[in-house]
């Protein structure tokens, strides 16, 4: 205990004279500023809370005082510590800028000015006839800045009232309805509320035609001489705005210039040798686009009245159809019509480079334990048919190994090419509602790999897929495959292979011919602002396979009936992926995932393929277990069965995981986590008995916990994580918990326990 007390001992030492060396760095007659601290007063009418009125006061007060912990200003010791640079760039002007802050000094505080801010911030919210007074205080070689505010008893507003004439735009705007308002009766006033209420007006009025008005056309006035602290707000409509303001504005005509360029920008007020496709004015002087495909994403027609809705739709509809770089528009009166109520659209369409090569090589990790290195070769051609049709043919190369030691010797080597086609519309039997913001996309693909796993066996896979995705919104996403046809055929058997298979007759399974012929449906959901203090996240899917063809070629039992000399799979599998993140303070957050699924294998299959079957542990599971070696239920899977199978997987899961992200220093985050879940088959076919799931599966969960670093390099984000096992369901039962056998000064059990992960991104 004695180390400790000189540590400590040292540590207040280190203290003192480092806040001592900052002391004697300030400039004379100065103090380094402390902060704000506000005192608020209430009169005994005023039932306001306290905390949030001073907390609103002290954002107000500038400037804002240097980092500090437990009152140390750390980065100004850094600041003073490394010293004036000579030149301004270098490592010990990056040091000082980045690690080290200017001193903020009390000569920058101007109470003045920070009092009247804040008498104003008081009575923009309704409490009028506040009054702030401010006073120093001095301690040591630090300043802190004092503040009083008396705070009477709030306004609230009484009525809202329009004052208007019998004018085209006052019954338009008589016609706007106020469920939404911002500023309503018996609420406390709020200045910031008027000005939203304005721009509320002035959006709805822009969907009605009103092209030409703007929210400072709107005067409001307000009222206080009612009593009793009620106040009345009049709204007005000022008598000098531009005469096409006051009407809605028709579009007369609508002109696209698909290869449009700053270069050479064409005439585009003079319609001379301008093609019209369905009332559309279009110069695409050589030929780029059909005009069937230029005309589509325009979600209105000349005589239509202008709309914002359906502005913002065409533009979010051309930009997000992958062929355009830039996406403008201009609106200016008719050049037909002397009249202030028609418009003449014009859209300036920037084309991305047709036709591109691109290369890629690089590392990767995967969830069944191996490592590697890849190389993709992407040839683009992202207006096929003049259509805006993406081509994508892609190449790839890769090798596999991997440092778990049964699978250590079992070098894997990838070869692949897959070929798609997305076009922007449905291509579809059936109807499909489109959202009027984004474009649908019908996708249509093939692939082919060939995989040599060393000393065991080739497989090869195809691959083919119709694909239908649609956006409802900014935050609802739908994918749907009606035809998912999956073939893969292992051959080439070494003899080593052949006798483990002879040994354990079920590795066989491993290796059977497969064909899935199903369809499946994906849903994506997340929150419209990703900065809200409650975040929500969903991702749910449904896969069935086989029903068609258990129709027409029943089977008797599992693995009994084929499809072009392959099983045919039979299942239906259900997942869920749920997360919540609730934000505690800045860049501080708690984040909470639940990830379910079920699969039900029947008819002509025993459990679900192995590519479709569920799988944990690793850097986006549960960190304190790497993958491959967790579950099936209680099951500790054999050497030969890491070896032979595809991966190591089941027929349900739960996985939970909760997660505290909190700041370090600069771009540095840290994480307090714990993870828990497992996997289970419905069968014991595979795994024996303890990996079906039964009533107790509760009892089966693993359980682990750890710390985890997180570097933020605004592109992407670096993490690292120390995952520790809590919890091992293969132990004997009553044991299964090993908190009490944590051990960080023995090297066998950081060896055996300690679980270090690297990501890019957060694991959820």
């Amino acid at each position: 205990m004695a180390y400790r007390r000189y540590i400590f001992i040292g540590l207040m030492s280190m203290l003192f004279i480092t806040s001592c060396s900052i002391k004697n760095k300030l400039p004379k007659g100065t103090y380094l500023y402390n902060g704000a601290k506000v005192k608020v007063e209430k009169t005994p009418d005023n039932k306001s809370k306290e905390k949030p009125i001073r907390k609103s006061l002290e954002k107000i007060a500038s400037p804002k005082k240097n980092k500090m912990i437990f009152g140390y200003a750390y980065k100004v010791a850094i600041w003073y510590a490394v010293g004036e640079p000579k030149k301004q760039k270098g490592f010990r002007y990056w040091l000082r800028n980045r690690l080290g802050e200017a001193p903020v000094l009390s000569p920058t505080v101007n109470l003045e000015a920070n009092t009247a801010n804040m008498q104003a911030s008081l009575e923009n919210i309704g409490f009028f006839k506040s009054s702030v007074g401010s006073s120093k205080k001095i301690k040591g070689y630090k300043m802190t800045a004092l503040y009083t505010a008396k705070v009477p008893r709030p306004y609230n507003v009484d009525s809202i009232k329009w004052v208007l004439d019998s004018s085209e735009l006052s019954t338009a705007i008589l016609k706007i309805k106020n469920k939404n308002a911002f500023v309503k009766t018996a609420q406390q006033f709020d200045i910031e509320n008027i000005k939203a209420e304005r721009n509320r007006v002035d959006i709805a009025l822009k969907r009605r035609g009103y092209y030409y008005f703007s929210p400072d056309y709107i005067k409001s006035y307000v009222d206080t001489t009612v009593g009793k602290h009620q106040l009345n707000i009049f709204y007005t409509i000022k008598k000098d705005i531009p005469l096409n303001a006051r009407f809605p504005q028709t579009i007369n005509s609508i002109t696209l210039f698909p290869n449009y360029t700053l270069i050479n920008p064409p005439p585009d007020t003079s319609k001379h040798g301008l093609a019209i496709y369905d009332s559309i004015y279009i110069r695409d002087t050589i030929n780029n686009f059909t005009p069937k495909a230029l005309v589509r994403p325009l979600t209105y027609r000349p005589g239509s009245l202008y709309n914002l809705n359906k502005h913002n739709q065409t533009l979010n509809r051309y930009i997000n159809m992958g062929v355009f770089k830039f996406v403008k528009s201009r609106y200016q009166p008719s050049s037909d019509s002397v009249e202030p109520r028609s418009m003449d659209v014009y859209y300036y369409l920037t084309p991305v480079k047709k036709k591109t090569v691109s290369a890629e090589v690089g590392t990767f990790t995967k969830s069944n334990s191996f490592t590697g290195a890849q190389v993709n070769l992407n040839w683009k051609n992202r207006n096929l048919w003049k259509g805006a049709e993406l081509l994508n043919i892609k190449t790839y190369g890769a090798f596999e190994v991997s440092s778990n030691d049964s699978l250590n010797v079992n070098n894997n080597w990838r070869v692949g090419a897959e070929v798609s086609l997305s076009i922007p519309r449905f291509i579809t039997p059936f109807k499909i509602r489109e959202s009027s913001y984004f474009p649908p996309f019908t996708k249509f693909t093939v692939g082919y790999e060939w995989l040599r796993r060393q000393l065991l066996y080739t497989k090869n896979f195809f691959r083919v897929q119709y694909d239908l995705n649609w956006k409802e919104g900014t935050n609802k996403e739908h994918t749907l495959s009606p035809i998912s046809i999956t073939y893969n055929n292992a051959t080439a058997f070494s003899d080593e292979y052949l006798k483990q298979v002879n040994q354990f007759p079920v590795l066989q399974y491993a290796n059977r011919p497969e064909i899935i012929v199903g369809s499946f449906y994906n849903f994506t959901f997340n929150s419209r602002n990703p900065k809200a203090k409650n975040i929500f996240y969903l991702n749910a899917n449904v896969d069935v396979a086989g029903n068609l063809m258990g129709l027409i070629n029943k089977p008797d039992t599992a693995f009994s009936k084929k499809l072009i000399g392959a099983y045919f799979a039979q299942y239906g599998k259900i997942d869920m992926d749920f997360r919540y993140t609730r934000k505690l303070a800045t860049n501080t957050y708690l984040a909470n995932r639940i990830n379910i699924g079920a699969g039900i294998p029947y008819g002509n299959s025993a459990y679900l393929p192995f590519s479709r079957q569920f799988i944990i542990g690793g850097s986006n599971g549960l960190r304190g277990f790497q993958p491959r070696q967790l579950g099936p239920g209680r099951v500790v899977t054999t050497a030969e069965q890491q070896v032979a199978y595809p991966q190591i997987g089941g027929d349900y899961k739960l996985e939970m995981q909760s997660e505290l992200r909190f700041p370090i220093i600069s771009k540095l985050r840290g994480a307090l986590f714990v993870d828990a879940g497992n996997i289970w088959t419905r069968n014991s076919l595979l795994y024996g008995d303890d990996g079906k799931l039964t009533a107790k599966f509760l009892n089966d969960l693993a359980v682990d916990g750890g710390f985890g670093l997180r570097l933020d390099i605004s592109i992407l984000i670096i993490r690292l994580d120390l995952g520790i096992p809590l919890r091992k369901p293969w132990l004997p039962r009553g044991s299964e918990w090993v908190i009490k056998d944590i051990d960080f000064g023995s090297s066998t059990w950081r060896s055996n326990n300690l679980i270090f992960n690297i990501g890019i991104g957060y694991p959820f």
